[in-house]
């Protein structure tokens, strides 16, 4: 396993649930401090922000960007009982989190919800929402619950990350460690232009994180790395499947909160061809990212999403292909030479 798929298992491993993304922050911190050429700050929200020397001064501001926060739940309220109620941080189907096992503060829950048999038949048509779940730590009643949980605390996937099949990876969170692990390597190499990074708080509720870091900045150029949702599954229509894992990285035109640069666009798949990266581009006008806050920031940045296909998003088993993160690294590289060394704005 290569050293950026090292840093990628260990940030998956590690709990950021958005508004508590520390774990995750501390661990970047560690990798960049002492990397030649970089220097850091960490504001308000907690993003960081990061500048990184290159052997010359860019003719184009250019932000690279990842989010570091991951999906998860939030408690609300503790019952008599001891159980938790919890509600969704980010986009979750509930129908993926019945029966998975959940640490919060380190300890373990399980989440569940009234017996088979005694549910309405309509009920068991239904898949359950979040109003009618449970965790259940093991507590023996409400006190002591409170002992080792509180409203406001957050409720992170247990899940393995495991190697399976030709080349594929299944982990929690993968939206958007990748995203992390690519520019913690971007940082490691030699590059012909300064760059900024910026690893943002807060992405799965709002693209708040990125709102600010990129005002800080005041990039003329960015790029938003990424995982997006692939459809490639049996019984999706062709039309519906959006990307394909192993095709490389995802490029889109347009989603449901920015419509991205044309100029970027086409630089990104003229670029691919010329390296021989494989690349696709995103086939619907759906979800949004990053991007969204990023190209509004000030008077305006000229904006790209370059992602990783990825299965089963926002779930505790997403799965993505080793192939596809080694050439979203080799494109976003190539791609940071091009546009900070061409004067696009």
């Amino acid at each position: 396993m290569s050293e950026m798929f090292v840093t990628f298992k260990e940030l998956c491993l590690l709990p950021g649930v958005s508004g508590c993304e520390k774990p995750v922050a501390d661990y970047i911190i560690d990798k960049i401090s002492g990397l030649e050429g970089v220097t850091y700050k960490v504001d308000a929200l907690g993003n960081i922000i990061v500048h990184k020397k290159g052997e010359m001064a860019p003719k184009t501001k250019l932000l690279l960007s990842a989010h570091m926060d991951e999906v998860g739940l939030i408690i609300t309220s503790i019952g008599d009982e001891g159980m938790l109620k919890f509600t969704s941080v980010g986009g979750i189907d509930p129908r993926v989190v019945l029966g998975r096992r959940v640490n919060i503060n380190g300890h373990i829950g399980v989440i569940g919800t009234k017996a088979v048999h005694l549910q309405k038949s309509d009920e068991r048509k239904t898949a359950p929402d979040f109003d009618s779940l449970l965790i259940d730590i093991g507590a023996k009643d409400k006190e002591d619950a409170e002992k080792y949980v509180k409203p406001g605390d957050r409720a992170v996937f247990e899940s393995e990350f495991v190697n399976f099949g030709d080349g594929f990876v299944k982990a929690k969170a993968i939206d958007d460690r990748i995203g992390c692990a690519i520019l913690l390597e971007i940082l490691k190499k030699p590059l012909k232009y300064d760059i900024d990074v910026t690893f943002v708080v807060q992405e799965e509720v709002g693209t708040r994180g990125a709102k600010a870091a990129a005002f800080s900045v005041a990039p003329e150029a960015a790029i938003v790395i990424e995982a997006t949702t692939a459809s490639d599954i049996a019984d999706v229509p062709e039309g519906k499947k959006v990307c394909f894992l192993g095709r490389g990285p995802v490029v889109s035109f347009m989603d449901r909160s920015t419509v991205y640069d044309r100029g970027l666009y086409d630089l990104a798949f003229k670029t691919a061809k010329e390296k021989g990266i494989p690349c696709q581009a995103k086939l619907a006008v759906a979800g949004g990212n990053d991007a969204g806050a990023i190209h509004l920031s000030r008077g305006g940045v000229k904006t790209l999403a370059v992602s990783l296909p990825c299965r089963y998003l926002h779930s505790p088993s997403c799965v993505i292909k080793y192939e596809d993160a080694e050439n979203t690294f080799k494109l976003v590289y190539e791609l940071c030479t091009r546009i900070a060394g061409s004067e696009l704005c």
